[in-house]
């Protein structure tokens, strides 16, 4: 009996992450209290944080809240940190945890009116390129006053949509009918070619609008929850902080689209592939089937989520009120006006958001640590040392380099807070203090699209269920965005170097 429970335990830690995983992870707990007795808490501090980014970089094998959480319950019980530190920073960054979740939430109800567009788009353009250009922009505009994570779910559920109505239909099924699309054991072979061609079309679009998420994310308040972060330590409103970001996003935005269209006509790094003919005319038979049964209530619903859309914008535009509030006021006007009434369908709206905004709680017992044991301040003190001319391309270069192998939330969090204390005990200029501010929310947002786990918006395509439908693996995403990311961090790095 001992042996089966030994068993199941170990079965049920972590579920069905791969064994070597478990081990990792456990190898992490024995090892950080026996390193902190040795060693001292700086080395302990450091090897914390290594493990911490280990546990995002393996988003795939395990989302990186269980094995994250572990790893901070674990800091706390030891010391590294306390529970009221933990608090502080929660409640420091309320407004970013408050925009999780009711922003999110409020864009859930708005779905219907975004895959009508992105449809529209998706049938009404022959051209590729132009096709991918308004895809790149739409979501840049959309995350800019809206919210990447959201963006990104909206065009996540358009791909499986199509998807799984091209697959239903080449498979004989009922596009409308609940049935398998994830296996292609009942596709006729003649199908396969289309269908492979097919996928690398979507693979393309999505990659152009997770990208287009990143160009448009970094030029707002509320683009990013790094952003929101970094304006309210500033005293920055949506208009002033678009402003002062805006020497480097507007040159890499427009650069960042010209790249888009480069890459479809070069036909480069997996872009280029067009809508096959036959995928094409079943969508259409679809869409066309599903306008002509739409029925007046429906519609009703669109004109008001389109009602609410502008309200929000300019609500933001005029900061009228906290990001979060915003969100929640959206919330009320959608439902209320659209027959939403029940618990059960309000509460579907935050699943997206809640694991994202727990992690957020993990992130922050990963700075309340480094706070504590001061791992930063060195490397801080280093780049302030430096000529003043200096340190906003340093700063940038340092952000977006861990921003690419760890999450852009959690290096901001850190790098803005070291800087403004830098700040606050009369270190530089109020005027040196926005620039370095510009280069670590540019820094963070834009060399960041290099790898999946360095952009929150990556991450939620890679653990979609899209991803293995297109087969878009990790390694597939950092190839896809390298052009991208050789030309936003390039240009973004010489804007923030002389022309700020």
């Amino acid at each position: 009996m001992s042996g089966s429970m030994a068993q199941a335990f170990a079965h049920n830690f972590l579920g069905h992450s791969p064994r070597w995983y478990k081990a990792s992870i456990l190898a992490f707990l024995i090892l950080n209290p026996l390193l902190l007795w040795t060693a001292g808490p700086v080395v302990a501090g450091w090897l914390l944080v290594a493990e911490f980014i280990f546990c995002l970089a393996m988003a795939l094998k395990c989302y990186p809240l269980m094995p994250g959480g572990l790893l901070m319950v674990e800091a706390l019980l030891l010391g590294m940190t306390t529970p009221q530190a933990l608090y502080d920073e929660l409640q420091h960054n309320f407004p970013v945890i408050l925009l999780l979740m009711f922003m999110v939430a409020g864009i859930y109800f708005m779905k219907d009116l975004l895959l009508f567009l992105f449809s529209r788009l998706l049938l009404g353009v022959r051209s590729k390129a132009v096709l991918a250009l308004l895809f790149c922009f739409l979501c840049a505009f959309l995350s800019a006053f809206l919210d990447a994570l959201t963006v990104t779910a909206v065009i996540i559920s358009a791909a499986v949509g199509f998807y799984s109505v091209y697959h239903r239909v080449a498979s004989g099924n009922d596009p409308r009918q609940n049935s398998a699309f994830t296996e292609d054991h009942d596709l006729p072979a003649l199908h396969h070619e289309d269908l492979e061609q097919f996928r690398a079309f979507l693979r393309s679009l999505l990659m152009h609008g997770a990208v287009g998420t990143a160009l448009g994310g970094v030029c707002t308040l509320v683009g990013e929850p790094q952003n929101l972060l970094i304006g309210h330590e500033m005293g920055w409103h949506f208009a002033e902080f678009f402003l002062k970001v805006a020497p480097v996003s507007m040159p890499v935005m427009a650069a960042g689209l010209v790249t888009c269209v480069l890459l479809e006509k070069l036909r480069w790094f997996g872009y280029g592939t067009l809508l096959p003919d036959n995928v094409r005319r079943v969508l259409a038979d679809y869409a066309a089937q599903d306008n002509a049964e739409r029925t007046a209530r429906q519609r009703a619903a669109l004109l008001v989520q389109g009602a609410a859309a502008m309200i929000l914008i300019v609500s933001l535009a005029l900061h009228v009120a906290e990001v979060g509030l915003i969100g929640l006021m959206v919330i009320v006007l959608i439902t209320s006006l659209t027959g939403i009434t029940d618990e059960h369908r309000l509460g579907n709206a935050f699943k997206d958001a809640m694991p994202f905004t727990a992690l957020l709680v993990a992130f922050f017992a990963v700075v309340a640590v480094i706070h504590d044991q001061q791992l930063f301040t060195p490397l801080i003190q280093w780049v302030l040392a430096l000529p003043a001319e200096q340190q906003p391309g340093m700063l940038f270069i340092a952000n977006g380099l861990l921003s690419a192998i760890s999450d852009n939330v959690f290096v901001a969090t850190i790098y803005i807070t070291e800087v403004k204390q830098a700040f606050l005990a009369g270190h530089m200029s109020r005027e040196h203090f926005e620039t370095l501010a510009i280069a670590i929310n540019t820094g963070t947002n834009l060399p960041s699209v290099a790898t999946p786990n360095g952009q929150a918006a990556f991450l939620f395509l890679l653990t979609s269920a899209v991803a293995p439908l297109i087969r878009l693996s990790y390694g597939r995403m950092v190839w896809m965005a390298l052009p991208y990311t050789v030309v936003m961090g390039g240009l973004g790095w010489y804007a923030v170097s002389y022309w700020l």
